[in-house]
């Protein structure tokens, strides 16, 4: 498959912008990116995407959600995390979440996302196994971690039988890593997880070599028993427990001081922001900018679409994000569109630690990889879906139309703010 004809935002280590460009797809793999006159001379297809007029982009990254809440959607607004969870979300969810409204709502959620470019998720969430399968399905890449708990959960009624059911899920999916799924094992947080699930939860991750997926430090509440119950803040009391690592995601990162931000960097941690969710509970501000400044890699997520956000925009957060860090600093320079447009791609993929595989577009020899290791090329996912959307097919239309059209230079604004 060819895509021709459309401005390639490249997200490469070089940020190249390539105008009147041109991506080349094998199988699942892209195989060469540049400009259109040399893909189009190089390389035949059976099928050819005219991009002509667009922004051909690598596929966006949630970094953090919990996707089947598409079908508790406006639940509950304008109360604070703390209550939110404990007198509604957790509440409708031992009353509601079954198998099939978790597989109803992963279906309605794949779709929204798919719509708004995003190409790979980092879910957490209950009867996870059911959310792969249809994260599969839908042909996307999905980092999907099975929630635990201390108290009884939908799928799973005692401790020890929510790390049984995540073992067996860790088991299955083993195999399907390289293409679709990454299984994980997602400890909720340290105000719903006792120090031994913690370090349970850990051990179980590391057993497989699983991601770790886990609330961090998201509202000052948590910041301030945490120093009441543990003696320090929520970074360096899992620091302490050994749970920090290069297999950790550690979602919203708000309340972290300089020590913290130096930890999170030290231990390869990636963090991921999500400014609606912070925004609309009043959870606080993350120091985003702070944070990249000490090394660590931070993305962008959507949170929950229930209460936490309504929505799964990823283009919504990325507007956010930037706006944000501005007026809270008072500077209209402060986080750039740029910086967001890299969270949202390859920033966003090392805070899943997986940029050798997404976040960027480039061939396996352009980003360095051994071609003959195919299982660690860019995949081809990763731009078929923005681009598809109101481009023409073979002379055909495909997509809803131009539903997005950027306002004004954003090929310049990109290659210019920081």
């Amino acid at each position: 498959m060819l895509v021709t004809g459309g401005t390639v935002v490249t997200m490469n280590a070089e940020r190249r912008i390539i105008e009147d460009g041109a991506v080349a797809v094998d199988g699942d793999a892209i195989v060469a990116v540049g400009s259109r006159a040399n893909i189009e001379a190089k390389y035949a297809a059976a099928q050819t995407i005219i991009a002509k007029g667009k922004l051909v982009l690598p596929g966006f990254i949630n970094g953090h959600t919990h996707v089947p809440m598409t079908l508790l959607r406006g639940l509950r607004d304008d109360v604070t995390l703390d209550e939110w969870l404990r007198k509604y979300i957790f509440p409708a969810e031992a009353k509601n979440v079954t198998e099939e409204f978790v597989r109803w709502g992963t279906r309605l959620a794949a779709a929204e996302q798919m719509r708004g470019g995003v190409t790979t998720f980092a879910d957490m969430y209950y009867f996870e196994d059911a959310v792969a399968e249809e994260t599969k399905a839908a042909g996307m890449r999905g980092v999907l971690g099975e929630t635990i708990l201390d108290f009884p959960a939908p799928d799973n009624k005692s401790n020890a039988a929510m790390l049984e059911y995540t073992e067996k899920f860790l088991k299955r999916w083993q195999g399907d890593a390289l293409i679709h799924i990454h299984a994980a094992v997602a400890p909720h947080s340290i105000y719903t997880c006792s120090q031994k699930t913690l370090q349970e939860s850990a051990e179980l991750a590391r057993k497989y070599s699983a991601p770790i997926l886990i609330h961090v430090a998201e509202m000052k509440k948590e910041l301030d028993d945490s120093r009441a119950q543990n003696g320090t803040t929520p970074v360096q009391y899992l620091d302490k427990l050994r749970i920090l690592g290069p297999d950790t995601v550690a979602a919203h990162c708000i309340y972290v001081d300089d020590t913290d931000r130096k930890i999170l960097a030290q231990r390869n941690v990636g963090c991921v922001h999500n400014p609606s969710s912070n925004m609309m509970l009043a959870s606080g501000v993350a120091p985003v900018i702070e944070e990249r400044a000490a090394g660590v890699a931070v993305g962008l997520g959507t949170d929950g679409p229930a209460g936490s956000n309504n929505d799964l925009d990823l283009m919504e957060e990325m507007d956010l994000a930037a706006k944000l860090q501005k007026i809270t600093r008072m500077d209209p320079q402060a986080l750039g569109a740029k910086a967001v447009v890299e969270m949202a791609t390859i920033e966003g993929a090392r805070a899943l630690h997986m940029e050798k595989e997404i976040g960027s577009l480039e061939s396996r020899e352009e980003s360095g990889l051994d071609s003959h290791r195919p299982g660690r090329a860019k995949r081809c996912a990763d731009v078929r879906y923005l681009c598809a959307i109101g481009v023409r097919v073979e002379g055909k239309r495909r997509g809803d139309g131009d539903h997005r059209r950027p306002r004004g230079d954003a090929r310049q604004e990109i290659a210019d703010s920081g």
